[in-house]
């Protein structure tokens, strides 16, 4: 089984280790032509505030922020569609057009505001070339991307989440 027949998603619960799998993935990769973005929490005072975005062409952004006064709200947190769109879509159209390796952290209901990203994420999917995580909470357009036939999905747990980075690394040859 090789990368050029199927896209590889991680599942599980939040604060599992989904980014942290895929930073290790891309660690190992880094040799690789891959390109994409991940989110890390912004912490201030030890308390966890919004999400930023970061591509691995050097870009950086917010995702979603407590001290934001626009968009769309999710839990405390207002949602950054502007930075969603101007950032992440462009950094994955760029991936999807010229790198070996796509990789998407991740694909939740904050991105999912962005049709843009939404429409991004399934051109991306085609080309076969994903590597990334996916909420696990039921929605419509996750649900799409869960049943689609190019994809393996795995499940984080406390007790794989070491092994399945391993797997995942396996199953591209690196």
């Amino acid at each position: 089984m090789n990368l050029s027949s199927n896209n590889i998603l991680l599942t599980g619960t939040p604060g599992i280790g989904k980014t942290t799998a895929i930073k290790q993935i891309v660690e190992k990769l880094s040799h690789k032509k891959l390109s994409g973005f991940w989110s890390n929490e912004i912490r201030e005072a030890g308390k966890r505030v919004g999400f930023s975005i970061e591509t691995l062409s050097g870009k950086f952004g917010v995702l979603a922020h407590v001290n934001l006064r626009i968009g769309p709200i999710v839990s405390r947190y207002r949602v950054n569609i502007e930075d969603i769109n101007s950032i992440i879509v462009p950094e994955l159209e760029n991936a999807r057009r010229s790198c070996r390796i796509i990789i998407i952290d991740e694909i939740a209901k904050m991105e999912l505001f962005s049709e843009q990203f939404k429409g991004e994420v399934r051109k991306c999917l085609d080309t076969r070339r994903v590597v990334g995580t996916i909420q696990e909470q039921r929605d419509p357009f996750i649900d799409e991307v869960r049943s689609r036939s190019d994809v393996i999905l795995f499940k984080l747990t406390p007790s794989n989440r070491n092994q399945i980075p391993l797997q995942i690394l396996e199953m591209l040859r690196v």
